[in-house]
């Protein structure tokens, strides 16, 4: 349903029973919503996850490991990883809230699929063509406080794509491109609250945005960005750390090889002047001298092989040089 005026509503009904696994979600939520084509069902991650028996005795440091693809970064308590799922969360948004005492609840395996089977079972019973959210909640990089974002997502267009049209200016738009999943997420949680037993919601007023009944979209996997595609695919201490490591495995977070202008600079920035380094077809040479940790951290990070065989010195080198070449898969 489209609302007019440009409104859009959420609302969270009171009523959902404490869901445990092998609950039929669907059958406990239609009786408290009154559905109709085009809204968005938003359903906590959490309440998926009780249905779907992903529920564990233990804590979450037991758990993490399990649940961590790589560690992204770690300060005090606090470690962030990128889950299964490409997620990038605090504790891989393992949750010890709203269940039992000496219990965690882990995200469901496939959220998409998840929200698909949810989706599926509406339009069954109901008859209804909604879009379905499972969301959870996360930070954000430079804020503080948190939201819910999208995990999980079907029938639904979870990015809005306006790069080349033009705003009422005439300017034309780059890479604007609203992730209206998350945006969803963030107006149900308006209306459930943290504290008011309201895991489900129902957001009116964009059907725009859902799909036909046929189609069950890209999911929420699609705002997930690749690996490497991350300008802080690492944390500032981690990224150190990874760094002067130079482990093969750790370094497809950093990002693809940089052109030989940014390496060098990188390399003259660092070492200075006296380390000599320049472009030479599509390598950098640096000095012999300037080779040590601080040189190979450099060229690891910026995705770069440093050649073991010092290159022969021409007369006018009084010293012998290294090759630095961008990596290769």
């Amino acid at each position: 349903m489209t609302l007019p005026g440009g409104r859009v509503e959420a609302f969270a009904p009171d009523g959902l029973p404490e869901v445990r696994e092998g609950d039929d979600l669907v059958a406990l939520l239609l009786p408290l919503v009154d559905l109709a084509d085009g809204d968005v069902l938003v359903v906590t991650s959490k309440v998926v996850s009780k249905a779907e028996g992903r529920v564990r005795t233990g804590d979450r440091d037991e758990a993490l490991a399990g649940e961590t693809a790589r560690v992204v970064a770690r300060r005090g308590p606090t470690t962030i990883v990128r889950t299964h799922h490409g997620l990038t969360m605090a504790a891989a948004g393992i949750d010890a809230s709203n269940v039992a005492l000496g219990s965690i609840v882990l995200l469901p395996v496939d959220p998409d699929a998840s929200a698909r089977a949810l989706r599926a079972a509406v339009r069954a019973r109901s008859g209804h063509n909604v879009g379905v959210v499972v969301t959870d909640t996360a930070g954000r990089a430079w804020r503080e406080g948190q939201t819910d974002i999208a995990v999980g997502a079907a029938g639904l267009r979870v990015a809005e794509d306006f790069a080349g049209r033009l705003d009422p200016h005439g300017n034309p738009l780059a890479v604007t491109a609203p992730a209206v999943a998350d945006e969803i997420a963030g107006l149900a949680e308006l209306a459930q609250g943290k504290l008011g037993a309201r895991p489900v919601a129902v957001v009116r007023g964009r059907a725009d945005l859902v799909l036909p009944a046929d189609q069950d979209g890209p999911g929420a996997v699609a705002l997930v960005r690749r690996e490497g595609g991350d300008l802080f695919g690492y944390g500032a201490r981690e990224a150190v750390v990874r760094a002067l490591r130079g482990d093969p495995a750790d370094r497809l977070p950093f990002g693809s090889p940089v052109a030989p202008p940014e390496m060098l600079a990188a390399l003259r920035e660092v070492l200075g002047e006296a380390a000599g380094a320049r472009i030479e077809d599509d390598a950098v040479l640096v000095r012999d001298d300037a080779t040590g940790p601080v040189l190979a951290a450099l060229a690891f990070a910026f995705g770069w092989d440093l050649e073991d065989a010092p290159v022969t010195s021409g007369s006018d080198e009084p010293r012998g040089l290294r090759r630095l070449r961008p990596s290769t898969p």
